[in-house]
């Protein structure tokens, strides 16, 4: 009996089998028995039917790799991925049904047919087929998490410019009744409003756009010295305990987006503040060039920095070391990887060295967008 006729017939033997072994792995142990065999009727009869269909070596040879070509209607297999993120499985989830299902057809087939010379050829057109049909889940699975990702941060960015505008509004009462002394802290609360409402615009464009895509500028005729100074001064507001010193020469204006800069800046700070020996100055540099501006942060670490470590840190999610949940330093790993972003989106780059437990990040800005490095 060739496997296709296998699987028509021993199909109520299969999935209850499948069910069995899939509770031995750990990804679906807790998992529903309705959940468990939901769907997998569908995707049975469907590898079913592609078992029936003649095909060429290159064929065989992309559906082991999963790459055969696109169906022009939804297969049974993309279905199953929406479904199963739809339904709040995860990917290791998905991968271990299919396990489970293929452990058992090839399990129950061999023992029914394993003398059959043509045994081998049909066990190994069926792992072709689930091959494909791994590759088709698990792409439309991830397709589809990736989307509600996306929908989840755009309702959190909807939903925090409430509170966002709330404060902005207090800050400016403030500001109109308090007393003299009180209006320099006002005006620091309304900066950093603004700030925050800079970097959420940032965040969602990333969220738009996704990681590692180059991200848009407004672009306009600016002073970096002037945008860094004023970045510091927020910056010195929120770690008190902390010097930054900044030291600037030569030219610093140039066609840029100083929201952005500042948002680089802040990011660059915050990672020497937060990494950084406490009690040490935070230095930073601007030196204007003929066609381009080097922003730099200095920092002694407090301790000395690994290899080729320092290139990992650019890299999405990625943090320097394990931090404890609720402390007030946790954050997603995300800080120098937008820095590098911006640097790019303004033709320029970001770089960081180490000598002993010095730490410096410089980043290279154009000051046009047709400039070339110096």
């Amino acid at each position: 009996m060739n496997i296709a006729t296998f699987l028509e017939t021993a199909a109520g033997r299969i999935l209850s089998d499948a069910a069995t072994y899939a509770r031995t792995l750990p990804a679906l142990a807790n998992a529903e028995e309705a959940v468990l065999r939901d769907h997998l009727p569908e995707l049975l009869q469907a590898i079913t039917a592609d078992l029936g269909r003649p095909q060429s070596r290159t064929e065989s040879i992309q559906r082991s790799h999963g790459d055969a070509p696109a169906a022009d209607h939804e297969t049974a297999a993309q279905a199953h991925g929406l479904a199963r993120a739809q339904s709040g499985i995860t990917t290791s989830q998905l991968v271990a049904e299919y396990r489970a299902l293929r452990s058992s057809v090839l399990r129950l087939y061999g023992e029914a047919y394993s003398s059959v010379p043509a045994a081998l050829e049909e066990i190994g057109r069926f792992n072709e087929a689930i091959d494909q049909a791994v590759a088709e889940s698990v792409l439309f699975h991830e397709k589809q998490l990736e989307r509600w990702r996306q929908i989840f941060l755009g309702v959190l960015g909807h939903d925090l410019r409430g509170p966002l505008n709330a404060i902005s509004l207090a800050g400016r009462l403030i500001a109109l009744q308090a007393p003299p002394a009180l209006s320099a802290h006002a005006a620091t609360l309304s900066h950093g409003v603004e700030r925050m409402t800079a970097l959420l615009d940032s965040l969602l464009e990333l969220n738009r756009a996704g990681l590692g895509e180059r991200m848009t500028l407004r672009r306009a005729s600016s002073d970096l010295h002037a945008a860094c100074t004023a970045e510091l001064d927020l910056l010195r507001a929120a770690f008190p305990g902390t010097k930054i010193e900044l030291e600037a020469q030569g030219d610093t204006q140039g066609e840029f987006d100083a929201s952005r800069l500042r948002e680089a800046l802040c990011n660059l700070v915050m990672n020497a503040v937060k990494h950084g020996s406490s009690t040490d100055p935070v230095i930073v540099t601007l030196e204007g060039q003929e066609s381009t501006v080097l922003l730099s942060v200095e920092n002694i670490a407090a301790e000395e920095i690994p290899a080729g470590e320092m290139e990992r840190w650019f890299e999405p999610l990625h943090r320097r070391d394990a931090q404890p949940a609720g402390s007030r330093h946790a954050h997603l790993g995300l800080g120098l990887f937008i820095v590098r972003q911006i640097a790019r989106a303004h033709g320029g780059e970001v770089e960081g060295h180490s000598a002993g437990r010095t730490v410096r990040f410089t980043i290279t800005i154009p000051k046009s967008p047709t400039a070339k490095g110096d």
